[in-house]
Formats: structure tokens, sequence, C-alpha cells
């Protein structure tokens, strides 16, 4: 008996729930103090591609049977492998900095940009790897269009916080000043 919804579509819905919580995720990292670089976030998210992707993924070839082999036949692997972690690893840095350069706003407004524009990108990178080998149908760029207009109305109707409040003029706070929270004890 097959499944009701095919195990790829449960894979990639988790997929769609862990990708679409980063955003917010990320955005919780945010010292509205401005205590630390968007950087320091970007070192935990590396440590946990370590954790979850390196040895999850060496515990999960193991649990299949697959060889630690990543040359001569397989070096294919370890290479598409590497440029696509590469690329993930540029765009999560990419990400970082957008959602702490741009205010409170900015995981409503940037998750949708990146996921349409996401869903935009493989589409035409398919149109160009197979261009010659298959018809592309109008509707793909009617789609496309259709997705920057839903990119557009989403972000724009996304509940946003509102900005955080300035302090009073003279108190302290900010980057490379000390508050109550970062001051050395006496």
């Amino acid at each position: 008996m097959k499944p009701l919804i095919p195990i790829p579509v449960i894979f990639a819905l988790g997929t769609a729930l862990c990708w679409g919580l980063y955003g917010p995720t990320i955005g919780q990292a945010r010292s509205p103090e401005r205590l630390y670089s968007p950087f320091k976030p970007y070192v935990g998210i590396g440590l946990a591609y370590i954790v979850w992707a390196f040895i999850g993924g060496m515990l999960a070839m193991k649990a299949n049977g697959d060889s630690f082999e990543f040359f001569g036949k397989e070096a294919r692997a370890g290479t598409w492998g590497f440029l696509a972690g590469t690329l993930g690893a540029l765009g999560a840095l990419s990400l970082t900095t957008a959602m702490f350069k741009g205010g409170a706003a900015m995981p409503q407004i940037v998750m949708p940009v990146v996921f349409g524009g996401a869903v935009s990108i493989t589409a035409i990178v398919s149109v160009v790897q197979l261009r010659d080998k298959v018809a592309i149908s109008p509707w793909l760029w009617v789609g496309i269009g259709g997705m920057i207009f839903c990119i557009v109305l989403v972000a724009y109707n996304t509940p946003h916080a509102h900005p955080p409040k300035k302090p009073a003029a003279g108190a302290s706070g900010g980057h490379g000043e000390q508050t109550a929270v970062d001051a050395p004890k006496e």
C-alpha cells in the first residue's frame, strides 16, 4: 500500500518547516543592545552544520552500508557536495548579514525573498540545463512572475515587530559601551 503522502514530499515539508523557522530563529539571535556582531550566531550555525551534517551524514552513511571513500569513482560526491555546502554556507552568511543589517522586521521580509527567489532560481537553472532537451512552458514564466508578486504580498502583509525604542540621551548601551549586563564587577 502506498503512503497517503509520498515520502519525498514528507521530507520536503520537513525541510520547509525547518527552513521556515530558520528566519525567526536567527532573528532571536540578535542582540538589541548590540553586545556582539551578527557573525557570532553565524559561528553557531557553522557548529550546527558540523554536528548535524558531518556527524549525522557519517552515521547515515554507515547505517546505509556506504563506504567512506571520496576519491576515484566516488570523487563526484565529495566535489559536488563540497560545492553545494559552500553555496549553503555562503547563502547562510548572506542571510545572516541581511537579517542583522535591516532592523526588527528583517525575518518577515527577508525569508519570503529568500525562498521565493530560491524556487525561481532553481527553475531558471533547470531551463538553462535542459533548454535543448525539453520544451519550456510559458506558464513557468507566469509562475515566476506570480512568485515575485507573492513575495511582495507575503512580505508586506506579514506582521512586523516595532523597532526597539532608542535609549534616552546619555544612557549607556550600544556597541563598545559597558552596560549593567557587561560591566566589570568590583
